[in-house]
């Protein structure tokens, strides 16, 4: 089959981490041709897509993870499976890649579905589950803000729509900089942003869940640095083994119904002392960084998932 992904330039991919290389080279392993989409490779003519690619052979080499095969142009006839794996920031382009493949053929399989990534705001969508969630204020009112600061005493201040650990701040009632951060992150209390109570459990790190079709893939605990307060990996924080424990199972149990209504196959849930902080849908990551924790090759599960759920579309539509 052709396997499809729409991702960051190829030039950006770190070997040793990236979550997309993984799955690119579980599908090669298992026999299909891999097909590099860029931003603004999606082309319609009609009532037909066309996508303009670049054929490549992925291996785990620093030095070269990609063998180029050449550039290509593939109808929607000669796909067959598709991943989003651009990064966030969700911008116009990634939502108008979103709108484009929407027009594909039912039988052809989105992971995840470009309704549903539209759907989930990666951290507004997961504050609807109230009783997994720690105590969470949205909005742009100075005077909520500040009360809901007074009254937590500690809280953790983000914008709506922040990755990799970017503009989150660790705010205490009374800080001097309390005032500016929020002004700062509001655009002068013009823009929505999250307070959520500060979870203690943080000084611990928060742990990554993987789930395949609202099942737990793997799970990854990821440690902020010594001058730092912020887990994320690209803030500096590091890779520890981690298990999925009981009360992470009465999580995923709440978010799978939800999960697969909406189409999203491949999630990645960020957990702090048992309390859910965000639902990664766009790219989730840390597959790698579970595998050689676990000597597993995770990245099989998904490609497996991928081919029967192309072989379900087809026979549904055929």
């Amino acid at each position: 089959m052709n396997y499809v992904f729409l991702m960051n330039p190829l030039h950006s991919v770190i070997v040793e981490k990236d979550t997309s290389l993984a799955l690119m080279v579980g599908a090669h392993r298992h026999g299909h041709k891999i097909y590099f989409l860029p931003d603004g490779g999606i082309v319609v003519k009609g009532d037909r897509l066309y996508f303009h690619v670049r054929e490549v052979i992925p291996q785990y080499n620093k030095n070269q993870p990609f063998i180029d095969k050449g550039v290509n142009v593939l109808s929607q006839d000669d796909v067959h499976v598709v991943f989003i794996r651009t990064d966030p920031p969700f911008n116009e382009q990634y939502l108008h890649n979103t709108w484009l493949l929407d027009l594909l053929p039912k039988h052809i399989p989105v992971i995840n579905t470009p309704s549903g990534i539209r759907t989930t705001n990666e951290k507004i969508w997961a504050t609807q589950f109230t009783k997994i969630v720690p105590k969470t204020l949205i909005g742009s009112n100075r005077d909520e803000l500040l009360a809901f600061i007074i009254e937590e005493k500690d809280a953790i201040a983000k914008p709506t729509d922040s990755y990799g650990g970017q503009s989150v701040f660790h705010i205490k009632a009374g800080g001097q900089n309390t005032n500016v951060i929020l002004e700062t992150l509001t655009q002068s209390w013009k823009r929505d942003i999250i307070l959520q109570k500060y979870i203690p459990a943080a000084q611990k790190g928060d742990k990554r869940i993987l789930l395949l079709n609202g099942e737990p893939l793997g799970a990854v605990l990821r440690l902020h640095s010594e001058d730092d307060h912020r887990n994320n990996f690209f803030a500096g924080g590091k890779p520890l083994a981690a298990d999925i424990d009981q009360r992470d199972k009465e999580i995923i149990a709440i978010l799978k119904p939800e999960l697969q209504k909406l189409g999203l196959y491949f999630v990645g849930i960020d957990i702090i002392g048992g309390f859910l902080i965000e639902v990664n849908v766009t790219s989730p990551t840390c597959l790698q960084e579970m595998n050689r924790f676990y000597d597993r090759q995770l990245e099989d599960e998904v490609i497996r998932f991928s081919e029967s759920l192309a072989d379900q579309f087809t026979s549904k539509t055929g």
